[in-house]
């Protein structure tokens, strides 16, 4: 292999450290460059858990500059634009960066501003969410006395598609367990049509959201947030279905305006920001036509540039953005540029659209969904070692397995390029 060939990623989050470390891993005579200007590396899937007060907030944060592979040059800067025809990306601070070959790993952003309102009922903490100030949910959480708790998300792709229901399966746990679950509401909405696409784990959430008596509100997408009032606005999507909707559960103050438009009020309101490609992307030629990143989606070579790959919340993949969906998709990467290098092909290596949402149900409590781009149920064999013999049913060791056994695989593992 060419030592002299230079390796570009953008983003040190869980795909951009991962494919670093990887690479320097198995291909030590490649020159590997990450562009990164935060000094902090967050483990975002515990937030969840941080939000209903089981996991300590400062034990998902790390320096970054720990966690950079060794061998790997950290340039401390933002990727503002991309000149690809002469192989080169522009920094904010440092100029422009040549590259033999470009690894996007940007992540996504969060555009709350997209939902009227809700910017300024995130600063007032009026609104609270997992996805921005975690600690600011459990605080909500614990002072909740009753009334209507809404969770709810947006009509955009989202980071961790299962985490706007999770945390609401952990209020009605904690409402529970605190003796206010006979006044409180607790309403999940969300612009989808069912409560999860994969069958088996369908059923087995419609059984906890009956069990908690959560009120499940499909095709409700929020588009406004009324912060001095206390009520958020709805666009309902499923217009035959309004009027009965609404009747069944009058108690929740919900009232019409015209065919579509729904308000209700709320004493907490936790919602999943708007998300997307962060705009220098969104605005680049490698975007596609909605501002993600445009890649194939088994090789995850970009479709107009052939040294360009893209992986991770960035890429406009048809399947969960999460963590575990990266896991499968960084050898896929590497194998593809390293077997280019050698002779300027891609390798056999694809991704099938793995993904997984640990939904947690309770306290104690979780299901695993593992699927493909067919949406096919695939649970992973290993869970038989733990005894684990239908993951898509409620299991306290899959309850350990994330809030013990996933972390420390994120950073003893996954973050040094060793396949788990």
């Amino acid at each position: 292999m060419n030592s002299k060939k230079e390796v570009l990623i953008i983003g040190g989050g869980t795909a951009g450290i991962m494919v670093a470390a990887k690479l320097r891993k198995e291909h030590k005579d490649v020159s590997v460059t990450l562009i990164e200007p935060a000094d902090t590396h967050y483990y975002q899937p515990a937030w969840t858990l941080v939000g209903a007060g089981t996991f300590d907030f400062q034990k998902t944060a790390r320096p970054m500059k720990d966690l950079i592979p060794q061998g790997v040059k950290w340039v401390m800067d933002k990727a503002v634009g991309f000149d690809p025809k002469n192989n080169l990306v522009k920094t904010e601070s440092n100029g422009d960066l040549s590259y033999d070959y470009l690894v996007v790993a940007t992540g996504l952003v969060m555009e709350p501003s997209m939902i009227e309102g809700l910017q300024e009922g995130l600063e007032k903490g009026v609104v609270c969410s997992n996805y921005t100030d975690p600690k600011h949910t459990w605080e909500v959480l614990r002072n909740f006395k009753g009334g209507n708790a809404v969770f709810t998300q947006p009509t955009t792709p989202i980071k961790c598609g299962g985490a706007p229901q999770k945390i609401a399966y952990l209020a009605a746990d904690y409402f529970r367990k605190k003796g206010i679950a006979d006044k409180s509401n607790v309403i999940f909405a969300t612009p989808g049509t069912v409560i999860f696409g994969v069958k088996p784990i369908r059923d087995t959430l419609m059984d906890v959201v009956n069990r908690y008596h959560i009120h499940f509100k499909p095709s409700y997408s929020p588009y406004r947030v009324d912060v001095q009032n206390k009520i958020i606005h709805f666009k309902h999507t499923a217009v035959g279905e309004n009027r009965c909707v609404i009747n069944e559960d009058n108690d929740l103050g919900e009232s019409m305006v015209g065919d579509t438009d729904i308000s209700m009020p709320f004493d907490m309101l936790h919602i999943a920001p708007p998300q997307a490609a962060p705009k220098f992307i969104r605005e680049s030629v490698l975007a596609d036509g909605n501002g993600w990143l445009s890649v194939n989606h088994n090789t995850l070579q970009h479709n107009k540039y052939p040294n360009i790959f893209g992986l991770g919340d960035v890429a406009d993949l048809p399947t969960a953005k999460t963590g575990a969906a990266i896991r499968k998709q960084v050898p896929v990467v590497v194998n593809n540029i390293a077997t280019m290098m050698k002779i300027n092909s891609l390798g056999q290596k694809e991704y099938n659209g793995y993904s997984s949402c640990p939904l947690v149900t309770g306290y104690g409590k979780m299901v695993l969904a593992e699927f493909d781009y067919a949406g096919n149920f695939t649970p992973d064999p290993k869970l038989k070692r733990m005894f684990v013999f239908n993951s898509d049913k409620e299991h306290w060791r899959l309850w350990m397995l994330k809030k013990y056994g996933l972390p420390y695989l994120y950073w003893n593992k996954m973050l040094k390029g060793i396949d788990v």
